[in-house]
């Protein structure tokens, strides 16, 4: 059933009406008709009241907006899963302020232990390396020996790499004091517990200059 009207509150159940393209007037029935298709159009109950309204058929350009906006929802959602996992571990590990302050003196040691390893591992090649150089003072007017050369090469290739590596376990350091504060900071945001001044961290071992 297809009609045009002002009013129409006899017919039972629900029917669509849209505005005729062609005269502007409200056309109506109790199918969606075929003037509203690809239209805006309303669903009105049989007292003539607005159940929903349908718009427009999406533009292209809307759809790639809203693929793109889906997806943005979709990426903050999973941020959202997340940060929930994480905040829940967090809780999980750490019963009390206490326990945090706990596991970054642990973690600061084994790094500190590291270090020192290393750093007596840079001295050793440091003295050894002190030694062929008085042995080479004998050859400053002639060739050095090749085994001479080699190890002094060596001994330079240790020293740099062991440095190297010294870098590396400052900046793990650094790391695990950074990691830590962020876990405590959640942790009193999480709880709501007043913060306490947080532990003041085992200090990096001097190491010499390099060579």
């Amino acid at each position: 059933m297809l009609f045009v009207a002002a009013s129409s509150t006899q017919a039972a159940g629900e029917f669509y009406c849209c505005p005729d393209p062609a005269s502007g007037r409200r056309i109506c029935g109790d199918t969606l008709p075929e003037q509203c298709r690809g239209r805006a159009y309303r669903v009105l109950d049989s007292g003539g009241n607005i159940v929903k309204e349908v718009g427009p058929p999406m533009t292209a350009e809307q759809k790639i907006e809203l693929a793109a906006e889906n997806r943005r929802k979709k990426q903050l959602e999973e941020a959202a899963r997340e940060l929930r996992r994480r905040d829940q571990a967090l809780l999980d590990t750490y019963a009390t302020p206490q326990d945090i302050d706990l596991a970054q003196r642990k973690a600061e040691a084994d790094v500190n232990l590291a270090m020192r390893d290393t750093q007596g591992r840079i001295d050793a090649a440091v003295n050894k390396r002190k030694k062929f150089e008085q042995e080479a003072e004998f050859y400053k007017k002639k060739a050095m020996p090749p085994e001479l050369a080699k190890e002094l090469r060596a001994l330079d290739h240790e020293i740099k790499v062991q440095q190297e590596l010294m870098d590396v376990k400052k900046h793990d350091f650094a790391a695990i004091k950074a990691k830590y504060d962020a876990d405590r900071k959640r942790y009193f945001e999480l709880t709501g517990r007043s913060p306490a001044p947080a532990p003041t961290g085992g200090a990096a071992p001097a190491t010499p200059e390099r060579r």
